[in-house]
């Protein structure tokens, strides 16, 4: 399996950790330290530099401009966090572009699905920003392998599915930490799914919805015939999932990381990438952990 570089996690922690003579030093009102003239001093904000970036409809546009004009904006690599203006895809888009940055996301809904943004407002965003609440989430690595022998390489935050390319249904193999678990499931397709993406294209396909930090997988069938009345599997987030393409030549398979494909698949691996710790920023109350909680008591 060919991993991302391997990055330390340890930079993203902005915990300030209290100095050793913590105890020993005064302080003023309302708990603020205070320096050795009395002047009391203030927490700095952590969120001062933003940066915007938005969809192509007029809705979120007319908003970029709204937020612009009052918070200005800066380039991605010298701000403190990225706002998103649009819809789920953009908020993906953007999660894909930022991934190996570090820095956080702030989504607000201006698009068409929102599950992934905030409420959208012109007024408060720097308040909204220091009392958010921080979701950090590992995104799946897929090597997929073709006719040809060329291997793809990509990331998803939601999903990695296989999809018949034909009228003919796929003929896939599945194998789990390098132990075979079923020797042909015969179906339109199948996906492994994060936590993060178990209420999109997973929870339509009939895949169980996954708590935010359980530390699973949905290995979900898309229309199996056969075995008739298998519905997937939950698996640890450790597993390596590995789809073994059977008649490639006769029943060509195509495999999709989010929104980046690659046709004619032999072999698809699929393991959580645990080098890159991509972090969402939510507001209290609506966190990712209580929309998906939410959404499985949804009617």
């Amino acid at each position: 399996m060919v991993n991302a570089p391997a990055r330390e996690l340890s930079c993203l922690d902005k915990t300030a950790k209290p100095r050793i003579d913590d105890a020993k030093r005064p302080h003023g009102g309302a708990g603020f330290p205070v320096r050795a003239d009395g002047a009391i001093m203030t927490t700095p904000k952590k969120y001062q530099r933003v940066a915007f970036v938005a969809g192509p409809s007029a809705e979120a546009q007319q908003a970029l401009a709204q937020l612009v004009a009052s918070y200005g904006n800066h380039a991605a690599d010298d701000a403190d966090v990225v706002v998103a203006l649009g819809g789920d895809g953009l908020m993906l888009q953007t999660l894909h572009q930022h991934m190996r940055t570090g820095i956080p996301i702030y989504g607000m809904h201006r698009g068409t699905v929102g599950f992934l943004m905030n409420e959208f407002s012109a007024h408060g965003l720097m308040e909204r920003l220091e009392a958010a609440r921080l979701t950090v989430i590992n995104p799946l690595l897929m090597r997929a392998t073709d006719i040809h022998g060329q291997v793809h390489i990509h990331h998803a935050i939601n999903e990695v599915s296989l999809f018949r390319q034909t009228h003919q249904a796929a003929r896939i193999r599945i194998l789990v930490d390098e132990h075979e678990r079923m020797a042909e499931l015969i179906a339109d397709g199948v996906m492994v799914a994060t936590p993060a993406g178990s209420t999109a294209y997973n929870l339509s396909a009939q895949g169980p919805i996954l708590p935010i930090n359980a530390a699973l997988f949905a290995l979900t069938p898309i229309s199996p015939f056969r075995p008739r009345r298998w519905r997937g599997a939950l698996l640890p987030n450790t597993a390596f999932v590995v789809f073994e393409v059977l008649e490639c030549d006769k029943r060509p398979v195509a495999a999709v990381a989010d929104h980046d494909e690659a046709r004619d698949v032999t072999r698809v691996e699929i393991v959580a990438d645990k080098t890159i710790a991509i972090r969402m920023l939510f507001d209290p109350g609506h966190s990712l952990e209580e929309r998906i909680l939410s959404e499985q008591f949804g009617v």
